[in-house]
């Protein structure tokens, strides 16, 4: 049942989805740079936007402009790595991330569209694997998580990455304001970067022969992240070792992402068709074609057994726990009403209820005596009898009897659990 309340001003207004709340979470950690000379995000930040919007570069003087700044000291390009954040989200928004199937007939995706996908993920994988999304690397946050907060808020007591991060630039500010060496760092490297995107803004069209100029303010910034990333390990407790796990975690998570929403189609596919597939198996023809046709010994498996399965399955005998079982069986066998027999003096009784059980051969005891019928079931079921008389024969025998059913319920159990366990 749908909700009424506040849903016609829902459909009167457009959404505006928008990665903002993170952008704002990043304008956080740009605001410790205060352009002071105390630190070098800002520097980052524009170094990178001047590399992508410079119109004279090649697409690959820009890449590989790009990559060796990036592969020098990658925990130190801040301003990279969250810029390419913004980038990843804005990609998921307007479903360019997902890509065109048909290059002649494009039907490009919407973001609508990803989250249905994702929904529909969230359903199909404990149908099929019996396990949550997230068990498979599936949940929402999986597929959307840096526009979902997850590097701004954390389910347990561990601080968010982004957290960990402005508290890790505030403390290379505060000791750039008091150790020279990490402050002419700083102000080198920023300095560096400043110097490559004077040279990139002053490259003109008809610009000649301005590779080797460009590979030399690329160096030159490089040559002063390495010496940053040395006076910046020389803070108390080396803050380099949790800016490279930031960085790790901040990447994972949207490569997982990327990962999983660029194939989410195909993937989507693949678990709907198989359920699809599971559900012919209640056609018997069909049942045996695709047992007939399935190469893979698994499908055989599951569609041959299916109806041998499919009998075992009983609600009644359903359990949570191995705890719960000797209650489930109880249950069943007083339903069945057993035990039938009680008294083990009553030998009419107990030699009734041999007859009745599979594996004793009763072939011709009509022929014997209530007693000798009782010493002959005993020595089927390999009941020791020599020496022992009637009454203690009787008793051993239904004891017997009586566990077996027990073991016949508890087998039926096992079968019923095996049959709707998801293996």
């Amino acid at each position: 049942m749908t909700v009424n309340k506040g849903l016609l001003s829902l459909v009167e207004n457009e959404p505006n989805f928008s990665n903002q709340a993170l952008e704002n979470a990043i304008n956080e950690i740009k605001a410790i740079d205060k352009d002071d000379g105390h630190q070098f995000i800002l520097s980052q930040f524009l170094v990178d936007e001047a590399i992508r919007d410079n119109t004279v570069l090649t697409q690959t003087q820009k890449n590989d402009a790009l990559e060796t700044l990036y592969n020098a000291q990658p925990h130190l390009q801040i301003g990279r790595y969250l810029t390419d954040i913004i980038r990843h989200t804005t990609t998921i928004l307007d479903a360019s991330i997902i890509p065109l199937v048909d290059a002649d007939n494009p039907t490009p995706s919407t973001f609508l569209e990803i989250l249905q996908n994702v929904q529909s993920v969230q359903g199909l994988i404990p149908e099929l694997y019996g396990v949550p999304a997230a068990d498979k690397k599936r949940s929402v946050n999986d597929h959307l998580g840096s526009l979902n907060n997850v590097f701004t808020t954390t389910e347990d007591s561990s601080e968010p990455v982004f957290t960990r991060l402005k508290s890790i630039m505030e403390l290379i500010d505060t000791n750039s304001r008091i150790t020279s060496a990490l402050n002419l760092a700083i102000t080198n490297a920023a300095t560096a970067n400043l110097n490559l995107r004077t040279f990139l803004n002053g490259v003109v069209a008809d610009s000649t022969d301005f590779q080797t100029s460009l590979d030399n303010k690329v160096n030159s910034v490089v040559t002063m992240f390495s010496t940053l990333h040395t006076r910046i390990s020389e803070i108390a407790g080396d803050p380099t070792t949790d800016l490279v796990s930031i960085r790790e975690e901040i990447n994972s998570q949207v490569a997982l992402e990327n990962s999983n929403l660029v194939g989410i189609a195909s993937y989507l596919e693949t678990l709907s068709n198989n359920i699809s597939f599971s559900s012919l198996a209640e056609d018997k023809d069909l049942r045996t074609l695709i047992a007939n046709v399935a190469l893979n010994k698994n499908w055989q498996t599951y569609f041959e057994t299916y109806e041998q399965n499919k009998g075992y399955l009983n609600s009644a005998l359903d359990t949570d726990s191995d705890s719960d079982k000797s209650s489930v069986i109880d249950s069943v066998l007083t339903d069945l009403g057993l035990p039938d027999v009680l008294d083990s003096t009553d030998l009419r009784a107990v030699a009734d209820k041999a007859k009745r059980d599979d594996r004793i051969d009763t072939t011709n005891y009509d022929r014997f005596t209530v007693q000798q019928q009782i010493i002959k079931s005993c020595e089927q079921l390999l009941i020791t009898t020599a020496n022992i008389d009637v009454l203690s024969l009787s008793a051993s025998l239904l004891a017997n009897m009586n566990q077996h059913d027990r073991d016949k319920i508890a087998e039926q159990l096992d079968l019923n659990e095996s049959a709707s366990t998801l293996s």
